[in-house]
């Protein structure tokens, strides 16, 4: 199990890595998060809803991502509160002290999963949450020391050395630990460390003479890396600018979620794209467009009363383009309703009425991936829907994408089962709708689809739309895999596959292993780290 010292230390960063590296050695593997917090999610195939991070994770093991990864996903939609997903599924919103005393109930849930991976593969990679340090969260803890416990886990200990006081962080964390827990402890990490390593030595020959506990890796800072963020706005993105011609602003709302949609953008190298949550520094641009968001109606609220609404139609007057994005797509109509208190209080709100329609909130969630292709064109279009409301009104009249949307695997199976003719089964495997719509003059366009950006041809085409001339294609797709190895070789040159192999109880594979652990541990006797 890997834990930091605080949020962003490096944990989703490090399972990422070890996941990659075990992957690419044929070694089975799998990720890991009982309790993530984060407003940045995907879709399975079995149709439920997990944290980006461990999709990411799951891209890394080349696996399909599964609710089994993370079984507990908590989307803040308050200061005091947030929406709780268990295996996939929403069951509910709950205030924190609510969520506090439901935690023993949910420990089972969460070691059931992790039992689950570790019957398929022969490592399995845990991340924790925050820092186990967190006093005030000892008590029924499901993320860290609590869940390392209940599985009798051995664990690392990642801080990133970059935001200063690294061995205060590592020693304190340690000193605050039990008897018990200490001894799960079986080295400590320092993540992005820039210079000399050797001028770390006597540093980590006294933190080993304090805790017993051996540094195993010091991992370089890595300039430029782009690993899709958890939950905030990754701080990196490319520094070369010289070639940007198109602006793009994404207006920063406080319960914006999923905005690694717009990581394409950012990366694009002809693309200036800025996360922006004050309109007063907005100075134009080509392109606005609004993601999704946790809590619709309040953020809806948040952009009439900043004054992102008079800046959004300012700038339409003054001939600029607008996407809006799942909850940015739904803001766009003319109301959201939402009667029944799904993401908050009972009650609507006037949208900015740049679309004719209306939405309603339902308490069924939408959680599905989903193919297709622009209206009018062979241009392929591919990502997910997780989103709850139904939107209606003339601005579908004309949609955007013609979609085949795939049927969640265990209600196939379940319909499948219903049959008795062979033939027909294979047209229970998808749902074929028309998605998506626009204004009458193509200037507004909305869809409940997360990922539009990134297939490349898509992405042309959206970029000329927006006013870009000449568009260098850019596949993101290849980039964000090219990332993923340039990460786990900076991570194996510091901590090599030998030491992971050692760490997870695990036979290293030979030369010309096709499987990476002997017979008897392959799905027997899982290593866990």
């Amino acid at each position: 199990m890997v834990q930091g010292t605080t949020s962003d230390a490096g944990k989703s960063i490090l399972v990422t890595a070890l996941c990659r590296i075990l992957a690419r050695k044929q070694i089975a593997v799998a990720p890991f998060k009982s309790q993530n917090m984060a407003l940045n999610s995907a879709v399975t195939a079995e149709g439920g809803e997990i944290g980006r991070a461990q999709a990411v994770q799951a891209e890394a093991c080349f696996l399909p991502p599964s609710v089994e990864m993370n079984p507990v996903l908590l989307k803040p939609n308050s200061d005091l509160g947030a929406q709780v997903i268990l295996n996939g599924k929403a069951i509910g919103n709950m205030q924190a002290t609510e969520y506090h005393h439901y935690k023993p109930e949910l420990l089972q849930e969460v070691v059931r999963s992790h039992r689950a991976l570790q019957d398929k593969y022969s490592a399995v990679i845990v991340e924790g949450a925050g820092s186990p340090a967190e006093i005030n969260l000892r008590e029924h803890d499901i993320a860290n020391m609590g869940f390392a416990e209940a599985i009798d886990c051995p664990v690392i200990i990642v801080a990133d050395i970059d935001r200063g006081g690294v061995f205060a962080h590592l020693y304190g964390t340690f000193e605050l630990l039990s008897d018990s827990e200490k001894a799960r402890i079986k080295g400590f990490v320092i993540n992005r460390f820039r210079g000399d390593v050797s001028l770390l030595q006597s540093g980590l020959d006294w933190l080993e003479q304090r805790t017993g506990v051996p540094v195993l890796a010091v991992i370089p800072y890595i300039t430029n890396l782009h690993i899709e963020a958890e939950d905030a706005v990754n701080s990196q993105q490319k520094t070369d600018t010289a070639y940007q011609q198109l602006k793009v602003v994404v207006p920063r709302y406080p319960r914006a979620s999923n905005h690694t949609d717009f990581d394409v953008l950012r990366m694009h190298p002809q693309v200036d794209c800025e996360f922006m949550p004050d309109p007063q520094q907005f100075n134009g641009a080509d392109l606005i467009v609004l993601p999704g968001s946790k809590n619709v109606r309040g953020d809806l609220e948040w952009l009439q009363q900043s004054g992102w609404a008079d800046a959004i139609k300012r700038h339409l007057r003054l001939g600029g383009k607008v996407i809006g994005v799942c909850g940015g797509y739904q803001m766009l109509g003319q109301w959201i309703h939402d009667p029944d208190a799904i993401e908050s209080s009972a009650g609507s709100t006037a949208g900015l009425g740049l679309l004719d329609m209306a939405t309603t909130l339902t308490d069924n969630k939408v959680l599905r991936n989903v193919t297709g292709q622009l209206l009018g064109s062979s241009i392929p279009v591919k990502g997910y829907e997780i989103h709850a409301g139904i939107s209606s009104g003339a601005a579908l009249d004309k949609p955007l994408f013609s979609i085949t949307a795939a049927v969640p695997e265990q209600q196939s199976n379940q319909l499948s089962n219903q049959l008795s003719e062979v033939e027909e089964q294979p047209e229970l495997a998808c749902e074929r709708f028309d998605e998506g719509a626009q204004n009458l003059d193509g200037t507004v366009l909305g869809s409940y689809i997360h990922g539009i950006f990134d297939e490349k041809d898509l992405l042309e085409h959206l970029l000329q739309w927006a006013g870009l001339g000449q568009v260098e294609q850019f596949d993101y797709l290849a980039f964000r895999e090219q990332q993923i190895e340039r990460l786990a070789d900076a991570v194996e040159d510091v901590m090599p596959l030998a030491s992971l192999c050692q760490l997870l109880a695990l036979s290293e594979p030979s030369q010309n292993s096709e499987q990476g652990c002997s017979s008897t541990e392959q799905h027997t006797t899982a290593g866990a780290l």
